[in-house]
């Protein structure tokens, strides 16, 4: 079995600098480790830290209000001046989403291949951080940070300009992935370096520290000119509009539809503003041909139904993108209607699940023919199955194996795969984890503080924080509100005034909400007249009275508020 993640060490809290010596070799991720998503890793070789991937993830149900969620960079953030510089893997949100946000904290030098520093600057230029200084490295290019010798070696993925990242320390080399796949025709960039990843593994590699998404899942990942021959076929026997949703990042998806909105004489129209970026972005980099005739939303209303293909934002479900809105009848410019089919061209990632059955519920009462990869080929995943993680490790062969990106059970998954592969350790860890690499067995030796913001406006909260613990308090179990109007001897000039927002409604419960104000109101008679006096004691009295009624009635747990007014 590999070896999971040790009893807690001794938290690190404060001080420069892992414990033990400089020279000592440290890796710790403070996102990204034990959930699909905001990717952040750390390294830490002779005094100095290095960031690879600052990456996002995105709100649920759990998360009411919240959009956009990055890791806590509290730990690394008060250590800056030690940080050498953020290296960016590639350009896919749960990457480098959370640059725009969180550079400002960390002020370093950021390195990216030409692609994912064209999708940055466009992000950067909505937060006013155009100015924000980028280093262009090529692919396959070789730089130095700080006491890191480091080497991109090209990979396949589904955004273009996949990158393993190669950290050459003296205490040993380090192959760090990113996302990955192996796609034998990826229809945009090159194959994957399988040169030199034999020539690395022939060098000798002290620790893999890789993808672990579908570590579950047997076989090949798929090829993404394998979908192109199947939406051709797909397309060309649909009668109305088609729409396709896929991830706007997917470059060579989006050169998929151009071929076959030309195969099908359709004309092709882009549906969401991330769709516009990542083509602005392809053709600046030379991904995508500059004279490709894509129609606007507002265009695309007067091509006929059956001479339009769209490629649209949304496959999750995200209710302020393109499809959704479509689907729910909110979008300004565009319809779908009985005879019009919908291509999910993605998967579902874990989480979505009810938003994507809900969207997919809008389309079908519309009419439209919903087809999805439960019973069609019209998509192929950007992360390794099982086949691909072996000769990944037949070609690399490293000491150690720390799966990442991707829950615990995917991260056992691979860990226990990289085992029969001959790996002769395998280490699944957690964000927080601090683990020394060498020299010596690698071993767990702090625990680091670590966690999850969330963006609100310009504000940066804490998940775990005050005011979103009761925002979804509130959202689980409702609120009530009760105001007490006392004169200057503490008796009440009127009967409490409530209101319970998500628990009664005042035309229907009106009955409920009279009883709550006769509760606030008893409670309030029952106290001393000293305790009357006491604001404190008076809230308090009139809160546990408030709660225990909801409690009893609705089984609920209701935050509580009191106002007194003194006249």
């Amino acid at each position: 079995m590999a070896s999971s993640q040790m009893a807690p060490a001794a938290a690190l809290t404060s001080g420069a600098f892992p414990p033990g010596a400089p020279q000592d070799l440290h890796f710790l991720a403070l996102g990204g480790s034990g959930e699909i998503g905001m990717n952040l890793n750390l390294y830490a070789y002779k005094g100095k830290w290095l960031m690879v991937d600052l990456g996002v993830t995105f709100g649920d149900d759990s998360t009411p209000g919240v959009d956009v969620i990055m890791p806590d960079i509290g730990f690394i953030a008060d250590r800056r001046d030690a940080l050498a510089g953020l290296v960016l893997t590639h350009g896919h949100e749960d990457h480098i989403g959370a640059v725009q946000y969180l550079w400002p904290r960390l002020k370093c030098p950021v390195y990216a291949t030409p692609f994912t520093a064209a999708l940055l600057r466009r992000k950067l230029a909505e937060t006013g951080l155009a100015d924000m200084p980028i280093t262009i490295i090529p692919m396959e290019g070789r730089f130095q940070v700080g006491p890191f010798d480091l080497e991109l070696i090209t990979l396949t993925h589904s955004i273009p300009e996949p990158n393993a990242v190669v950290i050459r320390t003296g205490q040993g080399t380090i192959l760090h992935t990113g996302d990955w796949k192996l796609d034998p025709d990826p229809l945009v960039g090159p194959v994957a370096d399988e040169a030199a990843l034999k020539a690395l593994g022939d060098e000798g590699v002290l620790v893999m520290i890789g993808d672990s998404t579908n570590a579950m899942r047997d076989g090949e990942s798929g090829s993404e000119g394998e979908v192109r021959s199947a939406l051709l076929s797909l397309v060309a026997r649909c009668k109305g509009r088609v729409a396709i949703a896929c991830f706007a990042s997917n470059v060579a998806r989006l050169q998929t539809m151009i071929d076959v909105a030309k195969a099908t004489d359709r004309q092709i129209a882009l549906v969401g503003r991330s769709l516009w970026r990542i083509v602005a972005a392809a053709r600046e980099t030379g991904y995508l041909d500059r004279d490709v005739p894509f129609l606007d939303d507002r265009e695309a209303a007067y091509v006929p139904r059956d001479q339009l293909l769209m490629v649209c934002t949304g496959s999750q479900g995200e209710p302020r993108a393109a499809l959704p809105r479509i689907a729910n009848g909110t979008h300004p410019k565009i319809t779908l209607e009985a005879g019009d089919s919908c291509i999910f061209s993605s998967r579902i990632i874990p989480g979505n699940e009810k938003s994507i059955g809900k969207l997919q519920d809008d389309l079908l009462r519309l009419g439209v023919e919903v087809l999805t990869e439960r019973d069609h080929f019209v998509h192929v995943s950007g992360h390794p199955c099982r086949d691909e993680l072996v000769r990944m490790y037949q070609w690399v062969r490293p000491q150690l194996a720390i799966p990442v990106h991707g829950e615990h059970r995917h991260m056992v998954a691979h860990a226990e795969l990289a085992l029969t592969c001959q790996v002769p350790q395998a280490l699944v860890t957690a964000n927080g984890s601090l683990i020394r690499l060498a020299p010596g067995k690698p071993a767990i030796v702090a625990q680091v503080p670590s966690g999850r913001v969330a963006v609100e406006g310009d504000a940066l909260l804490p998940l775990e924080g005050p005011s979103l613990k009761t925002r979804s308090r509130i959202a689980n179990h409702g609120a009530v509100v009760a105001t007490l109007v006392l004169n200057g001897e503490g008796r009440p000039i009127a009967p409490a005034q409530v209101a319970a927002p998500g628990l009664f409604d005042p035309e229907v419960d009106a009955g409920e909400i009279t009883a709550l104000g006769r509760t606030a109101s008893s409670a309030f008679d029952r106290l001393s007249k000293a305790d009357r006096r006491d604001d404190s004691v008076v809230e308090a009295a009139v809160a546990s009275a408030l709660r225990r009624y909801v409690r009893e009635g609705r089984g609920k747990r209701p935050t509580i508020s009191v106002h007194l007014v003194r006249v």
